[in-house]
């Protein structure tokens, strides 16, 4: 693996700012960004980051103690996944295929060096979470794989790893205490896959403790680790839950059962993680969109804002000495590594990503309630205007005021650009997040058909010029759309999609078939007409609309081919379609390629919308 030294210099960058005629929507898949650093605990000034500062996501160490940065991968599609050690002395680093998300852990020194395997003994799998132990030779490692289901192994530098956790359903660590003495665990054993259950075990396997709201998979209430306290022998554990209809923390004595329930008065979701001293909480609250910080005192039980600009925090972390970095945005404001200590932590060299346009809000009355939804459009334009319907994946995630390019784009180009958050999103409570299950995708098609309905009443949008388009789940609405809504959509552009429901179950991961089963409440065999009636290969008999597909051709999410069976029925009827098959997985991490994609789907619909006369 190639290794370099020093920080990220503007000669790596493909692209200077000094190109003049490159416009500004390829700016901001250019401009290099960093992700939030993560720190080593027993060495806070290793840090460990991701940029796209060569053209491709990778890893890079950063020493703040001396300002220098080391590239640690450098892989042809790209490296996002790693951790650093909490001795600062190891970066672990997961070593899958072109993007197929099976491989293996692999480890390098913190200063550089070659890379070696980090858990010898274990197999390739899919990773189910990684905890690393502060005696820089214990890790408890996650494994999913379509035979055995989901392992949990301690492993021991220079001894054979043990299995200490094993089940067919989903599972995955949770964290390892700061003493290495207890071990969480993430797991859905009662067949919810959307709603985990906790168990705490020793280093040899057996139980401590275990926290089950589910009752069994009869209650749908879900629990999630946010981290162990970070002091020797503190067998609290913060932990997550949905007892009040949304998340919110509470601390866990696992040794003495005592929970500590927080009671926050904020609505919307809430979230922490531990100072680094264990006295008192970062709270995380997201609500309609937007987010914000706290600082919770455990003596006190008083809750101090932390000053942040509005938008969205994606990502925030306490240091040691108090203060706290956070990764902020908002939909006009390019993303940055903030302190407040005050001023930018981590300022990538090269050209700047240009702003967008503000988000502006909408509430909409829907057939489950009000739907929230996210509107940009070009400064000073008024409607009716082509407008993209751009759908989030998950299903389980949001939209919100936060800095997005592919957005961005539409914009530039002349589109308004609604994102809805649709039944099934996160940050609206836990009954609008499982609202979807077994009318999976129609659901969440009439929450964005009652929007639609707004858009074009409003004078927004135009009716004959509607492009809807999304990736992942969202590209998987777009095709059942364009199926089961055929007059109200001028175009579909879905990447990375499920277009063959069935197909897509049977080739996929592991962990996304128990996802599945959850959502639809059986596998194909067992209730066959709920996945045909979500199934967008149902409706592609229907399907009007000249529709574009990109696809990942080593995806285990939404493999390939499940793809090219909808494809072949497009081709069949003769019906108005391309496909771009690229070499990755699910999505791309190489610049170049994703700005490739995103001028195809510009030219799809520049293509299929000038024939069509605008609106007035």
């Amino acid at each position: 693996m190639t290794q370099s030294n020093g920080s990220v210099s503007p000669d790596q960058q493909q692209h200077s700012a000094s190109t003049p005629s490159m416009p500004d929507w390829e700016k901001r898949f250019r401009a290099p960004r960093v992700s939030l650093p993560d720190w080593a605990e027993d060495a806070p000034h290793r840090s460990l980051f991701v940029s796209n500062a060569t053209g491709t996501y990778e890893l890079y160490a950063w020493d703040r103690s001396t300002g220098a940065q080391r590239q640690v991968t450098d892989r042809p599609n790209g490296t996002t996944d790693g951790v650093l050690s909490p001795d600062g002395a190891w970066i672990w680093w997961f070593d899958d295929k072109d993007g197929d998300e099976f491989g293996v852990w692999r480890r390098q020194p913190f200063e550089g060096g070659p890379d070696e395997p980090a858990t010898p003994g274990l197999d390739p799998s899919y990773p189910a979470g990684l905890a690393l132990g502060r005696d820089g030779r214990t890790a408890v490692v996650g494994r999913s794989t379509d035979e055995a289901g989901t392992t949990i192994h301690l492993a021991r530098h220079g001894e054979d790893p043990v299995v200490i956790y094993t089940h067919r359903e989903s599972a995955g660590v949770g964290d390892l205490s700061h003493d290495g003495s207890l071990i969480a665990v993430e797991h859905t054993e009662h067949g919810d896959a959307m709603h985990s259950a906790l168990r705490v075990v020793n280093p040899d396997g057996s139980k401590v403790a275990e926290l089950d709201d589910t009752l069994g998979g009869t209650v749908e209430l879900g629990l999630e680790v946010l981290g162990f306290a970070p002091v020797d022998g503190d067998p609290r554990l913060l932990i997550g839950h949905q007892r009040r209809g949304r998340w919110e923390p509470l601390v866990w004595d696992v040794v003495s059962g005592a929970e500590t329930d927080l009671a926050l008065d904020l609505p919307g979701d809430v979230s922490a993680e531990w100072y680094p001293d264990g006295s008192g909480l970062l709270i995380a609250h997201s609500f309609e969109a937007r987010s914000e910080l706290f600082r919770y005192d455990l003596a006190t039980r008083e809750l101090e804002s932390v000053t942040t600009p509005p938008g969205t925090v994606s990502g925030a972390t306490a240091r040691p000495d108090g203060t706290v970095e956070y990764l902020w945005s908002s939909a006009a404001e390019p993303s940055a590594v903030r302190s407040t200590a005050g001023g930018v932590v981590l300022d990538p060299p090269g050209m700047k990503s240009p702003g967008s346009v503000p988000v502006e809000d909408v509430w909409v009355e829907g057939p489950g309630g009000r739907i929230h939804a996210l509107v940009q459009k070009p400064a000073g334009a008024t409607g009716p205007l082509p407008t993209v319907f751009d759908i989030h994946g998950g299903p389980t995630w949001h939209d919100s005021d936060a800095f997005a390019a592919g957005p961005a784009a539409w914009v530039d180009h002349g589109y308004a650009v609604i994102r809805v958050n649709y039944r099934g999103s996160t940050g609206y409570g836990r009954a609008w997040t499982d609202a979807l299950k077994h009318r999976v995708g129609l659901i969440e098609l009439e929450d964005i058909a009652a929007v639609r309905e707004w858009a074009v009443t409003s004078g927004l949008a135009d009716p004959a010029r509607l492009i809807l388009t999304g990736g992942s789940w969202g590209g998987y609405l777009t095709l059942l759309g364009v199926g089961v809504q055929p007059q109200d959509w001028t175009i579909g552009i879905a990447a990375v999609p499920v277009a063959d429901y069935v197909t897509a179950y049977h080739d996929e991961m592991e962990a996304l078939k128990a996802m599945d089963r959850t959502l639809l409440g059986g596998t194909p065999e067992e209730v066959p007409e709920r996945f045909e009636a979500s199934s967008p290969l149902t409706y592609v008999e229907e399907v009007k609309a000249p529709v574009y597909i990109s696809a990942g051709v080593n995806d285990p999410r939404c493999p390939i081919r499940q793809i090219d069976n909808y494809v072949k029925r497009l081709e069949a009827r003769g019906a108005t379609h391309e496909v771009y098959r690229y070499d990755a997985g699910h999505g791309s991490l190489v610049v170049d390629e994703r700005i490739k994609q995103i001028r195809l789907e510009l030219d799809f619909a520049k293509r299929h919308l000038d024939t069509i006369p605008a609106a007035h």
